[in-house]
């Protein structure tokens, strides 16, 4: 059995999770900008969902594309 990944944010103890850190939100998605599920980034349920809705939030901004360019 492979062993779990352990949540970045709370490695690093990281409680906010900014919508304009682009670095950060970048190991979140994969190349189709799709929101990468917790079974293969390895966060906690709780970091999911705030990392889920600063991935939104910078969606609406125009910070991060909705779909990749052509």
């Amino acid at each position: 059995m492979p062993k779990r990944k352990k949540c970045l944010l709370c490695n690093n103890k990281i409680d906010y999770v900014d919508y304009k850190n682009l670095d950060l939100l970048k190991n979140f998605i994969n190349d189709k900008y799709k929101i990468q599920p917790k079974r293969i980034t390895g966060t906690c349920s709780r970091h999911q969902r705030k990392v889920a809705t600063a991935i939104k939030r910078a969606r609406i901004m125009a910070l991060i594309p909705f779909v990749p360019a052509i």
